[in-house]
């Protein structure tokens, strides 16, 4: 294989990586609210494109919760949790030259180029806190990550991503 072509290929193994590596955790909040009078929370609606994730996001939020100190109650929580999820595929084009040209007195040129398109799925959790008694939106958290091609893999990815959404939840009047 020639110089070049190793080189292509490294240069595009590594561009495909930053595309799809890592995710990307926003979280928003009412600053007016006082999160210290929260310590129970009902589940409301949960929705994935695929019924077996439903269950899957439940456990990973109520393993955040729990360690925040917060309790399940089956209704009437002092918030109400619900969660979905979306899964779209994201292209990626990737563009690879060859043959420089620069050899020639007169002219040279570019050479030849390729271009590939990559598709991935990806996959974006929002959970959202709402108050109980004035069911107003007090918190969101979002999650977008390149989902894998298995599921035990989506499971990790799922719970790093939660963990990490969760981890200055509930706010504290220093994050206001």
């Amino acid at each position: 294989m020639k110089v070049r072509s190793r080189l292509a290929l490294l240069v595009a193994a590594l561009v495909v990586t930053s595309a799809t590596a890592g995710a990307h955790i926003t979280t928003d909040y009412d600053r007016k609210v006082d999160f210290a009078h929260y310590k129970t929370y009902s589940w409301g609606n949960v929705k994935t494109p695929d019924s077996l994730w439903d269950d899957r996001v439940k456990q990973a939020v109520d393993g955040q919760l729990a360690a925040k100190g917060w309790t399940q109650v089956p209704s009437g929580g002092d918030v109400v949790v619900t969660a979905r999820d979306a899964i779209h595929n994201q292209e990626q084009l990737n563009t690879f030259y060859d043959n420089f040209g620069g050899g020639r007195r007169f002219g040279g040129g570019f050479g030849m180029s390729t271009t590939n398109v990559d598709t991935y799925k990806v996959g974006t959790l929002i959970i959202d806190v709402i108050d109980g008694q004035t069911k107003n939106l007090i918190w969101r958290g979002a999650a977008s990550d390149t989902l894998a091609s298995k599921p035990d893999k989506n499971i990790k990815i799922l719970d790093k991503n939660v963990q990490k959404m969760f981890q200055h939840f509930p706010p504290s009047p220093s994050h206001t």
